[in-house]
């Protein structure tokens, strides 16, 4: 991988992969049961293999921001936590799920290996000094809110906990009410902390706080995101993706068809190539 640390070396190792492309983070926004998880694992791990693109397995085992009280937010956390285990266990791949208070960290962290910091939460120190006490990698998003810069702190807190096993995520910032733009300045500006620099393809084109309580999105500029993010030196992707967006759970009006992933992937890896 490129301009990484050797702890994310250490955290996709047993993969093949190529040691100029950028990794991917990827799954389904949250875990609806096993079947989805063992389907979009099977046929991602199988893409990123053949493309030599180093793997991580998301989901959620809990969706606790949602707008409306109605929304789905899990099965329950430890049957999810169980189920990324056995998908982890089954295709060798590191796993990562969000995390929303101090206490589940020590919880989730028996069952991942990324631990990561929802956008709204970024500043809550408490919930990034117990996910650092873990030892797990963590994965920090980008506050809609915040700048770039601004996240060098965050990165402090961690490291300040004993913990320089760190990620920053860039996920669009608050355009108005209801949208999101993103500045591709913040990838070089929180690449200055020393960390590794995701983009998230998939949330950064949400459309939030519509009226009907569920949150909207733009999936068609997903491409459009990515190709611009890896041309702006990023050094991952998280791409959430099912099978079928339209009845997903949670959060499909912006995610990406799984069928869609491996020609977007090989069109980003010749940009990447090109820009080397």
């Amino acid at each position: 991988m490129v301009n990484t640390t050797s702890f994310m070396d250490k955290l996709v190792s047993g993969q093949q992969y190529h040691p100029d492309h950028f990794f991917l983070i990827a799954g389904p926004c949250v875990v609806e049961g096993a079947s989805l998880l063992d389907e979009v694992a099977s046929r991602v791990s199988a893409v990123c293999k053949r493309l030599e693109i180093p793997y991580i397995f998301k989901a959620s085992y809990r969706k606790a921001n949602r707008t409306s009280a109605s929304s789905f937010t899990g099965i329950g956390d430890i049957e999810a936590l169980t189920m990324l285990k056995a998908v982890s266990e089954k295709y060798k791949l590191p796993t990562v799920s969000d995390i929303h208070s101090a206490p589940e960290a020590a919880m989730a962290a028996g069952y991942v290996d990324m631990l990561q910091i929802p956008a709204f939460l970024c500043r809550q120190t408490e919930l990034l000094e117990a996910a650092a006490k873990t030892g797990k990698v963590v994965n920090v998003k980008k506050g809609q809110f915040l700048s770039g810069a601004s996240m060098k702190f965050a990165v402090e807190k961690i490291k300040a906990a004993g913990n320089d096993q760190v990620l920053l995520t860039e996920r669009g910032t608050t355009f108005g009410y209801q949208d999101l733009v993103v500045d591709y300045r913040n990838i070089p500006v929180m690449q200055q902390t020393g960390v590794p620099v995701v983009m998230d393809c998939t949330h950064s084109l949400q459309q939030p706080n519509q009226t009907t309580g569920v949150t909207g999105g733009n999936p068609q500029m997903i491409e459009t995101i990515a190709k611009a993010a890896i041309a702006a030196g990023a050094n991952g992707l998280f791409i959430e993706t099912h099978p079928n967006p339209a009845v997903a759970k949670s959060d499909g009006a912006n995610m990406l068809q799984l069928d869609l992933l491996e020609p977007l992937l090989e069109k980003l890896l010749r940009i990447r190539k090109a820009i080397l």
